[in-house]
């Protein structure tokens, strides 16, 4: 049926690091642990989430420390473990993982200049485009939905990920992918239909109310 919902998908920012404090690009699975704002996001947003989405089936999380814990705070509220996804993982940024931006403009100025002009298609050394990014979401996606045909699932992920997940589900050009602002410690919650998508609500942090 036209109408018949595959997959409700609600999807959770892990909270805060040191990492985005200091705006460091981070694509390892040793990703810091949440500091205290991150801590006090995964807290509310928990709580949030299981008042506005009370019965869910299943919660996923990607495997750097950021997500585990965060998902341990949204797994406290429902009662309910969580299952460890290791492909729902941020973009690859290769040579400039670790760094700050301002540290990325000083050593790599010209591969910077690259990435702004070619958005897309360029990738630093050791990384993976935007467009293999947003092909590797795509299909990571469809793959759980596929796994979890009309259930409500939360998955605990990197902000760059859930921007992925709106272009793909809405068809964004890929060139504005990058003005879809996604905070730390968010929800964004996605239904998939069989030929059509609803984006329900994105970014929602109750820390900004």
């Amino acid at each position: 049926m036209l109408f018949k919902r595959k997959c409700k998908i609600t999807f959770i920012a892990h909270g805060s690091t040191l990492y985005t404090e200091e705006n460091r690009i981070c694509d390892k699975e040793s990703h810091p642990p949440l500091n205290e704002q991150g801590q006090e996001e995964s807290e509310l947003i928990a709580k949030w989430i299981v008042r506005r989405s009370p019965q869910i089936d299943y919660i996923y999380t990607g495997s750097s420390l950021s997500c585990i814990q965060t998902a341990q705070y949204i797994a406290k509220e429902y009662d309910m473990d969580f299952v460890i996804k290791p492909e729902l993982k941020n973009q690859e940024f290769g040579c400039w993982k670790g760094l700050s931006y301002d540290e990325i403009e000083k050593r790599f100025p010209n591969q910077l200049q690259k990435y702004h002009d070619l958005t897309s298609s360029y990738a630093p050394e050791g990384g993976e485009t935007l467009l293999e990014f947003d092909a590797r979401v795509e299909e990571t996606i469809n793959n759980i939905i596929e796994e979890n045909i009309s259930k409500r699932i939360i998955i605990v992920t990197h902000s760059n990920f859930i921007r992925a997940a709106i272009r793909n589900a809405l068809e964004i050009p890929i060139e504005n992918q990058n003005r879809v602002f996604i905070s730390t410690g968010s929800a964004t919650q996605i239904s998939y239909f069989k030929d059509w998508n609803i984006l329900r609500y994105a970014g929602h942090n109750p820390l900004s109310l």
